[in-house]
């Protein structure tokens, strides 16, 4: 996309974010769902497809596009980026560099244009950061697949009309080989979808457990041209959703920094404004200093990705310092709101519940640190 060209997309997109979804947090909160309304807006931007190809249907944001579009949909609840994020990242990535012709041209166009969700099915009760504990099988007969098991924490499973399944078609004593990806969709039989989670934050972003039951596949479910192809390319892939994580970090740490500021500027103890005393500025300034070098860090790491130089090491490192900031800015943020932020409805003591799933999806802290400390050790060898 020509400069000009995403900058307006990107002032579109702050616009509708600032003026239209940002209003709207309690109702998304209390009925936990994204309106109706605001997705088919949301759709009409070509949100559901800015980092799919265009050839599918897609606007194809590179990299860099990516965190800085990402940067402003940060601004409001996770919530809202959670809709359409899978269909950019994890499940659309993996369709787009290893799905088959035929399956590209079947999921991507729908997916792009948001008449599709799609789900990134992985998670076990064994199997999560660790996938060699995956226990869902898919077992080939002259037909094609049976496929049987269970998933849960699945984003959007409520919504969605394709799952990315992750099976396993080799021997278990194989740990993270032998495992395969099959697109699945959601109404073909043997596939349930349990009943919504109740989560600590993040409320509108749906989630829920999905099992397979004798699920019969034709094997052009298969994702790649042979078995474990599309397992090894979502693990490339991840890379990608992690920057993409990390820029929404600094972006609604952005948005929880305005928010402390705002307080602190008309919020009165003895007779004048908190934001005069000097703790209160520096927990502020701690704030800012930090969010300043996660933003400089998403968009360094991204030109890298662009690059070709790092795709391991860096998305790593950025992910795990820009999820562990944002942390500690909310939490400065409900200390200098004082009770107000204990209270319910008010935005920073939102932000606060939602800001402790960063630090656990699309890779947990502690694995971003063994994958950055393996890579630091391979290097020098």
């Amino acid at each position: 996309m020509e400069p000009d060209e995403f900058d307006a997309v990107l002032a579109a997109v702050r616009a509708f974010v600032r003026e239209k979804v940002v209003p709207r947090e309690n109702e998304i909160e209390e009925k936990d769902e994204i309106p109706a309304d605001l997705r088919e807006k949301a759709a009409a931007m070509g949100l559901f497809g800015y980092a799919l190809p265009q050839e599918y249907g897609g606007l194809g944001f590179s990299m860099t596009e990516d965190v800085r579009l990402s940067l402003e949909i940060g601004y409001t609840t996770p919530a809202f980026r959670s809709m359409f994020s899978i269909n950019n990242g994890v499940a659309g990535q993996l369709l787009a560099s290893t799905g088959t012709e035929e399956q590209k041209r079947r999921y991507l166009p729908r997916m792009a244009a948001g008449e599709l969700i799609a789900a990134f099915t992985l998670t076990e009760a064994e199997a999560g950061s660790d996938p060699s504990g995956i226990r869902t099988r898919a077992v080939r007969d002259e037909d094609g697949y049976v496929l049987n098991g269970s998933k849960r924490f699945i984003t959007n499973a409520p919504l969605a009309g394709v799952f990315m399944v992750f099976a396993r078609t080799g021997p278990q004593s194989t740990g993270a080989e032998g495992i395969s990806v099959f697109a699945v969709d959601a109404d073909i039989p043997g596939v349930t979808v349990g009943p919504r989670d109740h989560k600590m934050g993040q409320s509108g972003a749906l989630s829920a457990e999905v099992f397979f039951d004798d699920v019969r596949l034709p094997a052009s479910a298969l994702v790649g041209e042979r078995e474990e192809e599309g397992f090894r390319t979502a693990m490339r892939s991840l890379a990608r959703g992690r920057l993409s994580v990390a820029a929404m970090c600094v972006g609604l740490a952005g948005r929880i920094l305005d928010e402390s500021v705002a307080h602190a500027s008309v919020t009165r103890q003895g007779g004048r404004p908190i934001g005069d005393f000097q703790l209160v500025q520096a927990m502020l300034a701690e704030s800012h200093a930090e969010m300043y070098a996660a933003r400089a860090m998403v968009l360094e790491a991204a030109r890298a990705y662009d690059s070709g130089e790092d795709r391991r090491l860096a998305p790593s490192s950025t992910k795990l310092f820009c999820s562990e900031m944002v942390g500690r800015v909310a939490d400065r943020a409900v200390q200098i709101h004082g009770g107000t932020g204990y209270m319910r409805h008010v935005p920073v003591e939102r932000f606060y519940r939602d800001v402790r799933l960063f630090r656990i999806y699309e890779g947990t802290s502690e694995i971003q640190k063994l994958i950055v400390g393996r890579q630091l050790l391979r290097e020098h060898a």
